[in-house]
C-alpha cells in the first residue's frame, strides 16, 4: 500500500509578507510536546499574530496556535503557549545584534516539515511597512495583473 505524499507546508503567515519588509530569513527547529506533532500533520495550526522574542540566550515563539489533537487525551497541552525555537548559538548571537536595531522584529513566515519529517519554522527579521509602502505594493500588483491580462488577451486574437 502506497502512502500518499502530503504537502510539507503546514501554515504560512501571509500578513507578515504584506505588513513587513523581510530583511533576513533563517530556519529554526521547534520544540513540541505531546500530540502537537500529530496535530501539525493534520495541518491544524495558525501563524497569524505570532512572533518570536529573545529571552537571554534562547528564542521563544509566542501566539502560535496548534489545535488540540482530536484523538488525544487529557494530556493535550494549551493550544496557544510559548514554544522554544532550536537554533545554534551563533545564529542566536546574530539575531541579538539585528533585533537591537530600532524597529526590527522576529516573525515566523512558514511552518513546515523538512525532508526528514521534522517540524521547522522559517523565521524572518523584519521591519514594519508604513501605509504608503503598502499602497505602493498594491499598485504594483494591480499594474502587473493588468499587464498580464493585456498580454493574455492580445495572444487570443
Amino acid at each position: 500500500m502506497k502512502e500518499k505524499k502530503q504537502d510539507p507546508v503546514i501554515a504560512t503567515n501571509r500578513e507578515a509578507r504584506r505588513d513587513y519588509f523581510i530583511l533576513d530569513v533563517l530556519e529554526a527547529g521547534i520544540m513540541l510536546a505531546g500530540c502537537e506533532v500529530k496535530s501539525l500533520r493534520d495541518s491544524k495550526a495558525s501563524l497569524s499574530g505570532s512572533f518570536a522574542r529573545l529571552d537571554g540566550n534562547e528564542v521563544f515563539l509566542y501566539n502560535l496556535y496548534i489545535a488540540p489533537y482530536a484523538m488525544g487525551n487529557r494530556e493535550n497541552l494549551e493550544p496557544i503557549r510559548e514554544r522554544k525555537l532550536l537554533l545554534h548559538r551563533s545564529q542566536i548571537e546574530k539575531l541579538k545584534v539585528k533585533t537591537l536595531e530600532k524597529g526590527l522584529a522576529l516573525v515566523p513566515l512558514k511552518l513546515y516539515f523538512n525532508d526528514r519529517g521534522i517540524a521547522k519554522v522559517e523565521l524572518a527579521v523584519v521591519k514594519g511597512k508604513k501605509a504608503h509602502d503598502k499602497r505602493s505594493d498594491i499598485k504594483k500588483q494591480v499594474v502587473s495583473r493588468e499587464i498580464d491580462r493585456a498580454i493574455k488577451n492580445r495572444n487570443r486574437k
